[in-house]
């Protein structure tokens, strides 16, 4: 069960009619997080002009942006994100034997860019906050954030360090809201991670 009412599309604040109707024709929906966000007047409005920056395309190709969703998904153990960023990345061209190797954290098919992001996305989600400022400053390894700042430029960076930490965040949100699917759900091979 939801942790908040999951609002319809009527139920929704004027200021957030415009952005919720584009979503609808973009997936012909509401879809659960919107309907959980809603409940926060203005918020949908800010939250989905942002994520679609993020994630469109950008100085950082978008497959890379799509690994680690899938990874930063299955490491926080959120079923919702999960089967969102596997539905997204399918449809982005990533396969699914890539997306499986990713959620069981296979990193050796990816390129060494890919396997840099996906190391940073891992030390961002899992070390990070048990990482004490007085052992660390950024709170993850010197050696990945060299490796990550010798093969990404800056604007590179910032959508990779961006992207791991929004979501983060929404499967965070998305896990603790308790959301029902409203995708479809990833297979079997990635659920067993989760």
């Amino acid at each position: 069960m939801s942790f908040v009412p999951l609002l319809t599309a009527d139920q929704f604040s004027s200021v957030d009619q415009s952005t919720l109707t584009k979503g609808v024709d973009a997936y012909g929906q509401v879809l659960n997080t919107w309907a959980a966000i809603g409940n926060s007047p203005g918020l949908l409005a800010t939250y989905l002009p942002f994520l679609r920056q993020l994630n469109g395309p950008g100085a950082l190709e978008e497959r890379v942006k799509e690994l680690v969703a899938v990874r930063v998904a299955v490491l926080n153990h959120c079923r919702y994100t999960t089967s969102h960023r596997y539905t997204s990345a399918l449809a982005k061209g990533v396969g699914p034997d890539d997306l499986t190797a990713i959620a069981k954290g296979e990193l050796e098919r990816f390129t060494e860019r890919e396997r840099l992001a996906l190391q940073l996305a891992e030390e961002m989600t899992i070390s990070l906050p048990m990482v004490p400022v007085g052992r660390g400053t950024t709170g993850v390894s010197a050696s990945v954030r060299d490796d990550v700042q010798r093969v990404f430029d800056a604007a590179q960076r910032v959508e990779l360090v961006m992207c791991i930490s929004i979501w983060n965040a929404l499967s965070r949100f998305h896990r603790v809201m308790a959301l029902d699917l409203d995708m479809p759900a990833p297979p079997a091979l990635v659920e067993d991670q989760l």
